[in-house]
């Protein structure tokens, strides 16, 4: 029988390993970049691109909770407090987290880190924020629905949930790089797609020998239809492009959906 893996532990794990590494989402921000958000410029980022307009324009005397990619990294959430904002950064890796205190540290910003599991916010109250900043990293947690309960639960009433991930048709290409080097999509995988589930045990072994996260793709039924089915109403919906294509799909699809999402 196959040991029960702890996908929490792993991918903590995994993206401290990215910290260390200085990957692009555990860059910390540079103090030219602190300065503009301080003078009201600036721009936090879901997708690629900018975030549409209405969004989140000014973010000053807000609650904002950047939760999971939304902060760890030393990226968002300095950002955030530097335009005004009083942010909570809340990440289940200490790595990442270290960026943001550096950050915080080297700029003297208010900035509060908090470790956990996206799945339970119970570190705080009920309608604890204004706005929670969620990009890409819900594919880390192999069920995305207790994410969105518990959004809607520390959400105040009018609060907003920004949040982004990828579209599902990028988990259902086979990722032979043969295929690739063609410019072929050949469907391999059913959704919800699993790395635990569908990859056979050698190739999941392999992931856990390199400190690869381990992914979880979900339906849209899931990730659009948790938040509603969570109490929150749908007020925006937005995609862009994958600027560096990493899969043949996204040279035709723009892979990354955002939303926005209100507590009424």
């Amino acid at each position: 029988m196959t040991e029960p893996i702890d996908i929490l532990a792993h991918n903590c794990a995994a993206w401290n390993l990215q910290a260390a590494k200085d990957c692009d989402w555990s860059r910390p921000v540079d103090s030219a970049e602190i300065a503009r958000a301080r003078a009201g410029s600036w721009q936090a980022r879901l997708t690629p691109g900018p975030l549409p307009a209405g969004w989140l324009d000014d973010a000053r005397g807000l609650r904002i909770l950047c939760l999971a990619g939304g902060g760890g990294g030393g990226q968002q959430g300095p950002i955030l407090a530097a335009a005004g904002a009083q942010v909570t950064v809340f990440d289940a890796s200490a790595g990442q987290l270290a960026q943001d205190r550096h950050v915080a540290q080297r700029e003297g910003l208010a900035l509060t880190c908090v470790q956990g599991d996206m799945r339970d916010l119970g570190a705080f109250a009920d309608a604890s924020f204004d706005v929670i900043f969620h990009p890409i990293s819900n594919l880390y947690v192999p069920d995305v629905r207790p994410v969105w309960r518990e959004c809607a639960r520390v959400l105040a009433k009018g609060g907003r949930l920004l949040s982004s991930f990828w579209n599902p048709v990028v988990f259902v290409e086979d990722r032979d790089p043969a295929l690739r080097e063609q410019g072929l999509v050949r469907p391999a995988w059913r959704l919800p797609y699993s790395d635990v589930v569908d990859l056979p045990p050698a190739a999941i072994d392999a992931k856990r020998e390199r400190n690869e996260a381990l992914v979880f793709g979900h339906t849209l039924a899931d990730q659009i239809g948790g938040q509603l089915d969570a109490g929150l109403v749908l007020t925006g919906f937005h995609e862009d492009w994958q600027p560096h294509a990493r899969f043949v799909i996204e040279k035709f699809v723009p892979t990354f959906i955002a939303t926005r999402s209100v507590k009424v």
